[in-house]
C-alpha cells in the first residue's frame, strides 16, 4: 500500500495524532490488517501473547487482543469522519503497526470512497470471526468491544478537537448504521468541579483484564456495581 497523504490531513487537523494512533512510530512492525482476519494468524499471536499475559486462557487472551487491536483498527477512519477526510476502513488499504512484544500502537490507510458503513461493517466482521475462532469463543462478546472502541476513540478525537458534543454524536448513528449485531454505543456524563461535566464512554464490554494475575477489575468496568463505578468516575473526572 503507498501513502496517498490522506491520513497525514487528518493527523494535521488533531492535535496529539501520534498519541492516538494516527501517525506510525519509527521502528514499528508493519502488518498487512488482512491478517487480522486470520484466525491461524490470530492464534498464533495469542500464543505469543500468553507469557506476557500471564494467562494461557484463550478466550481472555483473544479479548485482550481485540480490545487493544480494534481500537486501533478504528481510529483513523473515525478521526476522519470526525475531521470530513473520508479514509478506507477496507482491511485491503490498512496496515497495523506493532511495537515489542506484538502490542498494536496505530493504523495507516488510504483515502476511501463511497459509503464508509459497508466497509466498516464488512471489516469488523472478518475480524471479530477471526478472533472468535482463535479464542474458542462467541462472536457477541466481540461485537460490543468494537462498539466500545467506536465510542472511545470518537470520545478522544472529541477531547483532541475540543468539541466532544459534536464528535461522540457521531457514534450513534454509525454504529446504528453498521446494524447488528454490533450493540449501540452509550456515553455518560459525570459532573466535575467548576460546574464542568466529563463525558466517558459507558461501556458495554469487560475486556477480562481482571481475570489476569495482578490486576483489577476497571473502573469503568459494566460488571462494576453501578454506584460504586459512578464514585470512581466522578473521582476521575476531579483529576482531568
Amino acid at each position: 500500500m503507498t501513502d496517498d497523504g490522506a491520513q497525514a490531513a487528518v493527523a494535521a487537523r488533531v492535535p496529539g495524532a501520534a498519541a492516538l494512533g494516527l501517525l506510525a512510530p519509527p521502528g514499528a512492525v508493519v502488518v498487512p490488517a488482512l491478517r487480522l482476519a486470520d484466525p491461524e494468524w490470530t492464534a498464533q499471536v495469542l500464543t505469543a501473547r500468553a507469557a506476557r499475559q500471564r494467562t494461557a486462557d484463550r478466550r481472555v487472551l483473544a479479548t485482550l487482543w481485540w480490545y487493544s487491536a480494534s481500537s486501533v483498527l478504528l481510529t483513523p477512519v473515525l478521526a476522519g469522519l470526525a475531521t470530513g477526510v473520508r479514509l478506507s476502513a477496507e482491511l485491503a488499504d490498512t496496515r497495523l503497526h506493532l511495537l515489542g512484544g506484538g502490542t498494536p500502537v496505530a493504523a495507516t490507510t488510504r483515502a476511501g470512497q463511497g459509503d464508509l458503513v459497508p466497509e466498516l461493517r464488512t471489516a469488523l466482521a472478518a475480524v471479530v470471526s477471526a478472533v472468535a475462532e482463535a479464542g474458542d469463543m462467541r462472536e457477541r462478546p466481540l461485537w460490543a468491544i468494537a462498539t466500545d472502541s467506536l465510542a472511545n476513540r470518537l470520545l478522544a478525537v472529541g477531547r483532541a478537537v475540543g468539541d466532544v458534543e459534536a464528535v461522540t454524536a457521531l457514534a450513534a448513528p454509525l454504529a446504528a448504521a453498521i446494524g447488528t449485531p454490533l450493540p449501540g454505543p452509550r456515553y455518560v456524563d459525570v459532573s466535575a468541579p467548576a460546574g464542568r461535566t466529563v463525558r466517558f464512554t459507558r461501556r458495554a464490554s469487560c475486556c477480562l483484564l481482571w481475570q489476569v494475575p495482578h490486576e483489577v477489575v476497571c473502573t469503568s468496568c459494566p460488571r462494576r456495581d453501578p454506584v460504586q463505578r459512578q464514585v470512581l468516575l466522578e473521582d476521575l473526572a476531579e483529576r482531568m
